[in-house]
């Protein structure tokens, strides 16, 4: 196999089998016959010999190993293994009442343990202050249920491999609707989930009209109030515009392309949007690498690229026999619907190896016709399946009922976040820009510093060298370095390009994909919130079924992290708590902007000069650093526990002045301590950057959602 340094990194890490002493025991070819050896068996179901079980292992095994197609993570992860939960995504319910909250907290649980990632509708239960029948009490409301999903992710982690990851939605007329776009302004809080509005055609309407819109019980279907439709969206825009969530799907554009209207509307997608589903359904997903495809010509190999959509259909409906489900329910709709989801990655890949910039015309071109072939001959493929082993199960009720050769597979194809296969595939993410063209990667305590091969190609075909370093000084972009024109039109990084061009991009794809597409726009620093708002509408006119978007330096977390901190306003607003330790009364003062902590203070009782001195410069310290991007709760998490010897002996329990200032920090932000991605990498303290709706490591690719 030919693979990166980098690839062999990741997949030693986290995909390699190890022992009980965590040395690894298989190579990445070991690792590729496990997945395509398993993988294949599921031929036998339908009359398969040893033969042909054989041939398609072999080809399995080479599409894989030639990095053509790669199935999701927990294919690779667990395929052949003591684990055998190959989906990505799963949708759960939430029933309004307690029973089936809890148990979808326990499901949830049961589901992340294996390496799945949930998405939930939170639409569906009563608003805060509504009657409770059974005890006549009052609803806490799904903002305070969101914090309990929320806290037990915290306790899990996937197999060992990765944090749960999550997927919150809440319908634009719920009655708490306000609540859950403010659920996560606080940084750090609700940090397992991410959120999105369920938007209906009939707000955006009333949005453009200037209308009033209902509010309605979700119980009993009463409306509660109204709201200017407008303001609403502004409100969703603004927090947008400040930290990157919530995000937005539009539902009634996503169940127009529900195949299974009988079974039910679609109310929840997967964690980064992708992918739709209806409550108990999973879904297996892979992706082709574009860059393979394009030849000594610049021309699109279409003959070959049919030939990997038909393996890689084959394999992905293989998947669903092949799954073993971590609860119950799960073992019915995905067996009965065979959703599958093929995308791809390497786009910007390919866009550069036929000398075409991702915002012009061309690509928009190339993006509709790629995706319109795979997305054909995915559905032949599927038809051609289902000759030999029959149609989904539930065809009769979907709308292929009435087609005299009906698919195998309800969907077919999906756009998911690549960041780790992309990674293994040595080539870009999803159908995103690049984000930037050289950076910094620890490995083995060592700094390296890379340049984008196909850069580095294109230049030393031109006679032009690019000082690196150089490169990285300018964050990764070439538009303002010496090198020719027609070399910095095709490497445009994500900033250079206009939200709009991305939105375009993100359609194109979109009109030829079976379920939806995962990506970000990304808007500049200066952006508006009006930026923001136009996002939204042209997103909905170009009928995306969602859309993320992230200004740039909107969090104190900021994704790509610069390490320059920011300019103290000239005023400020805080608060200051009174903590008992053991050297004497401590008052820690922290100011806020914008709603991020920005600075603090901290002034102990009748200490001697050496204390005052050494909380001064911890605090001048703590506020650098939230100023530069270090996340709040990394901070707090280092100041927790530290013990001096003059403990408090109160019911407060403060170990020492540090332990008292992340105490408040605590206290002030409402963050819980946990493993959580900020402005750098936990792994490998690289570059982290919001891209197909997730946070991910240019350095070592860490990524929250796999």
């Amino acid at each position: 196999m030919e693979l990166s340094d980098n690839a062999k990194i990741l997949l030693e890490d986290r995909y390699l089998k190890k022992d009980e002493k965590g040395a690894v025991t298989e190579t990445p070819e070991d690792l590729f016959k496990r997945v395509a050896n398993n993988i294949a068996q599921a031929d036998k179901k339908y009359g398969a010999k040893k033969k042909q079980v054989t041939k398609t292992e072999k080809e399995f095994y080479e599409v894989m190993t030639k990095l053509k197609f790669l199935p999701n993570s927990p294919t690779l992860f667990n395929a052949g293994r003591k684990f055998q939960q190959l989906s990505a995504c799963f949708v759960l319910p939430i029933p309004d009442s307690m029973e089936g909250i809890f148990k979808a907290i326990y499901d949830m649980a049961m589901i992340q343990k294996s390496g799945g990632g949930t998405g939930f509708a939170f639409s569906n239960l009563r608003p805060s202050g509504d009657i409770v029948t059974s005890s006549m009490g009052k609803s806490s409301g799904p903002i305070s249920f969101l914090h309990a999903f929320n806290a037990a992710t915290d306790t899990i982690k996937q197999g060992g491999m990765r944090r749960g990851a999550n997927m919150g939605v809440m319908h634009i007329s719920h009655p708490d609707i306000e609540k859950f776009i403010d659920a996560k302004i606080v940084e750090g809080t609700v940090s397992n989930f991410n959120l999105s509005i369920g938007i209906s055609d009939e707000f955006m309407q009333k949005v453009k009209s200037r209308e009033k819109f209902a509010l309605k019980n979700p119980r009993d279907g009463t409306v509660s109030g109204f709201v200017e439709a407008r303001n609403l969206l502004d409100k969703i825009a603004l927090n947008a515009w400040k930290t990157g969530e919530p995000g937005v799907v539009f539902l009634d554009l996503i169940n127009e392309g529900n195949p299974l209207p009988e079974m039910g509307e679609i109310q929840a997608t997967n964690p980064c949007g992708e992918q739709p589903l209806l409550p108990y359904e999973s879904c297996n997903l892979g992706s082709i690498n574009l860059s393979k495809f394009v030849d000594d010509k610049g021309e699109i190999d279409y003959d070959e690229l049919r030939d990997i959509v038909h393996t890689a259909i084959h394999f992905l409906d293989n998947v669903i026999d092949m799954n073993e489900y971590p609860i119950p329910e799960l073992e019915e709709l995905p067996i009965a619907n065979r959703k599958i989801g093929l995308g791809i990655m390497g786009f910007t890949d390919m866009l550069v190896k036929m000398d075409i910039p991702y915002d012009s015309a061309q690509a928009i071109h190339i993006a509709t016709a790629v995706m319109d072939f795979i997305n054909t001959e995915a559905l032949e493929a599927s038809c051609l399946l289902a000759q030999e082993r029959g149609p989904f199960p539930n065809f009769d009720k979907s709308i292929y009922s009435d087609w005299d050769e009906p698919p195998r597979n309800a969907t077919r194809t999906t756009i998911a976040p690549t960041g780790s296969l992309s990674m293994i595939a040595d080539c870009s993410s999803g159908i995103e820009p690049y984000f930037a063209l050289a950076y910094k990667r620890n490995v083995l305590d060592k700094e390296l510093t890379e340049m984008n091969p196909l850069l580095e190609e294109v230049l030393k075909k031109r006679g032009y060298e690019l000082d690196v370093d150089e490169l990285i000084e300018n964050k990764g972009n070439v538009q303002k370095m010496n090198i020719p024109d027609e070399v910095k039109r095709i490497f445009k990084t994500s900033h250079d390009i206009k939200p709009e061009d991305h939105i375009k991009i993100q359609a194109a794809f979109q009109s030829n994909v079976d379920n939806a597409v995962s990506k970000t726009i990304n808007l500049p620093n200066q952006a508006t919130v009006e930026d923001v708002i136009d996002s939204y509408v042209l997103a909905w006119e170009q009928e995306c079924k969602g859309i993320t978007v992230y200004r740039d330096g909107s969090r104190v977390v900021q994704v790509l992290s610069t390490g320059t901190p920011k300019k103290r306003p000239r005023k400020m607003s805080g608060t200051t708590l009174k903590l008992q330790t053991g050297c004497g009364s401590l008052y820690v003062t922290i100011n806020s902007n914008d709603n991020q902590i920005f600075e603090v203070f901290a002034n102990i009782g009748k200490s001697g000069g050496c204390a005052i001195a050494n909380t001064e410069a911890l605090c001048r310290t703590i506020s650098t650093g939230l100023r530069a991007g270090v996340p709040v709760d990394t901070i707090i998490k280092q100041l927790r526990g530290i013990r001096c010897p003059s403990p408090s002996m109160d019911k407060s329990a403060i170990l020492s002045c540090p332990d008292a200032i992340g105490q408040a920090l605590q206290e002030y932000s409402e963050v819980k301590v946990k493993e959580k991605v900020g402005g750098a990498c936990p792994y490998c303290s690289g570059q982290l950057v919001f891209e197909e709706g997730c946070v991910h490591c240019l350095g070592c690719n860490f990524t929250r959602c796999g």
